[in-house]
């Protein structure tokens, strides 16, 4: 029972893995004894992350245009290059796009469903050998795609994103179907609010933070240790048996009472 949460000397890719949820995944997973790449956009930022990341274990930089499939395919070609196996794929690079209903772009559907959507789906499609290669019954491999409680709900105005998410979450469910007869598990982390760029608009200011907080029933936003202790757990033995789950990290917040609801 003791190296039931042990992931040491497991290899792991996680994408948009230099800052936000990403970086937390990445910082758990180096600070447990994992070999841990990291991908993102902007080269100096991602090379900086990976920097920060060596001090506590291996981390390395792999920058990487996740917006087409020949980004995707020079990232997957970067980590065959170095990996003849691979244990774990934090699918987590995202994006998100405000505008008016009236004055939505064809171009914040293009990019986000590029992105949020067609980016995991090819990146999969690339390392999935990767996996296979590592996978066992006593020790499958995993992928832990990254959605968010708004592929749960409604009235979202960033009218892309909340379909692009629920897109992740069905994904989930089909390829946890599809490969575990190759001892490949695959389940979804759904984050809340958590202090990131993508919610910087909304976290950093103290009277939008404390409005969002008054909605979470445990009255906090998510911290680096909640992110990396899903997926700690996700990626270890502890949850060898569990696939196809899409889990809300979210201290309550889907849960919550509509204001109609009764309580009594």
């Amino acid at each position: 029972m003791e190296d039931l949460f042990d992931i040491s000397g497991k290899t792991a890719v996680v994408t948009g893995g230099s800052r936000g949820i990403g970086f937390m995944i990445a910082r758990g997973f180096v600070e447990a004894g994992a070999r841990v790449y990291i991908a993102s956009r902007k080269a100096a930022v991602c090379d900086a992350a990976a920097e920060e990341l060596s001090r506590k274990g291996e981390c390395f930089s792999i920058p990487a245009d996740l917006s087409s499939k020949e980004g995707v395919k020079a990232l997957a070609d970067a980590i065959r290059e170095q990996e003849k196996g691979l244990d774990i794929l934090v699918n987590n690079a995202g994006a998100t796009w405000g505008a008016p209903f009236e004055e939505f772009p064809e171009s914040g559907w293009d990019k986000i469903l590029a992105i949020n959507v067609k980016a995991p789906f090819y990146l999969t499609q690339e390392l999935k050998p990767l996996l296979k290669m590592n996978a066992s019954d006593a020790s499958p491999s995993r992928i832990i795609n990254i959605g968010s409680v708004a592929g749960f709900g409604t009235g979202g105005v960033a009218f892309s994103y909340g379909p692009s998410k629920a897109a992740i979450h069905q994904m989930t469910r089909d390829w946890a179907f599809q490969f575990a007869a190759d001892r490949i598990t695959v389940n979804c982390i759904a984050p809340g609010p958590f202090p990131s760029k993508m919610m910087a608009f909304l976290t950093d200011n103290e009277e939008y933070r404390r409005k969002i907080e008054e909605n979470v029933p445990l009255g906090r936003i998510g911290t680096p240790e909640d992110a990396a202790g899903l997926a700690i757990f996700l990626a270890s033995r502890a949850s060898a048996w569990m696939t196809g789950n899409v889990i809300p990290l979210d201290g309550g917040g889907l849960i919550r009472p509509s204001s109609s609801a009764s309580l009594d």
